[in-house]
């Protein structure tokens, strides 16, 4: 009886063992994957919930504290391990949308009213800047002070 609970001990730290090498190896990949991803310009989400865009990161001294623009002008240094992921962009793929739906206007044209008539688009929709647009703006913005 008591060989046999030795052997249940040893299976068990056996796997243990083999267990805990996997997630490491698993955990070191992940590392190096968001290590080569995080570079300026990327959006990222800070350990807080805080979304940011990367301004300035070092790859090889973790030690360094990380730049993140988290508005415009408003940059703030946090540690390296605070960013907790990349923010993946969502992209709406054109196969997904249905290409039997059509939409028709029905308002008869005596109706609809003239685009002089009709209000101007505002710029009030925030715009999306690119990872270029930003490092533009940003060491413009270094510039000027």
């Amino acid at each position: 009886m008591e060989i046999l609970l030795f052997g249940l001990l040893a299976v068990l730290v056996v796997f243990m063992f083999v267990n805990g090498r996997k997630r490491q190896k698993q955990m070191k990949a992940e590392q190096e994957e968001k290590a080569t991803k995080t570079v300026p310009g990327v959006k990222v989400l800070l350990q807080g919930g805080i979304y940011g865009t990367i301004v300035a990161y070092d790859h090889d001294d973790l030690d360094s504290p990380a730049l993140v623009e988290i508005a415009p002008g408003t940059v703030i240094e946090v540690h390296s391990q605070a960013i907790l992921r990349i923010v993946e962009p969502k992209d709406v793929v054109a196969d997904d949308l249905d290409s039997d739906v059509v939409v028709v206007d029905e308002t008869p044209l005596a109706d609809q009213a003239p685009l002089a008539d009709q209000a101007p688009l505002t710029d009030d929709a925030p715009s999306i800047e690119t990872a270029e647009e930003t490092r533009r703006r940003l060491e413009r913005d270094a510039d000027d002070k």
